[in-house]
């Protein structure tokens, strides 16, 4: 039985990546922002689901799929929910964990985290700056302008 968590899972490129954090921490401007930057450097970039993920453990890889009410939606904040292309579920590779900025560090700091049994990379990054978010993510991944930079 799948676990719901308080979310947002995008996939970039061929990497599932989790954004979790309190209500109001950017969660989903991230997710945007990150769908919006791959797709302008000729990434893939797909949105599994935002607020709320369904995960599961499956052969040592968790597994984030979209609740059946809120599958192709994100909520376009003045808007509301709004359609958005999508995919059913992701592998997460990586989980990005908003924080308190006096709590999140300057620098990449080697954390994992168990997500439903699986251990997960964990970039802790600050809440509410999404260009930085989005920087430290794209570096993560490769994605210009740092490609061959991890």
């Amino acid at each position: 039985m799948p676990a719901n968590h308080h979310g947002s899972l995008v996939i970039l490129g061929d990497r599932g990546v989790l954004i979790t954090g309190d209500p109001g921490s950017g969660k989903t401007r991230l997710a945007l922002g990150l769908l919006t930057h791959a797709a302008a450097v000729g990434r893939f970039a797909r949105l599994v689901s935002d607020d709320q993920v369904f995960l599961k453990a499956a052969n040592g890889r968790l597994i984030g799929e979209a609740p059946s009410g809120i599958e192709g939606l994100a909520e376009a904040r003045g808007f509301g929910p709004a359609a958005i292309p999508y995919e059913r579920r992701a592998v997460v590779d990586l989980l990005v964990r908003l924080v308190p900025t006096e709590v999140a560090p300057r620098f990449r700091e080697d954390e994992t985290v168990n997500l439903e049994g699986v251990e997960l990379p964990c970039l802790r990054l600050a809440e509410r700056d999404t260009e930085s978010a989005l920087f430290a993510v794209a570096a993560w991944l490769a994605f210009p302008p740092f490609e061959g930079a991890s």
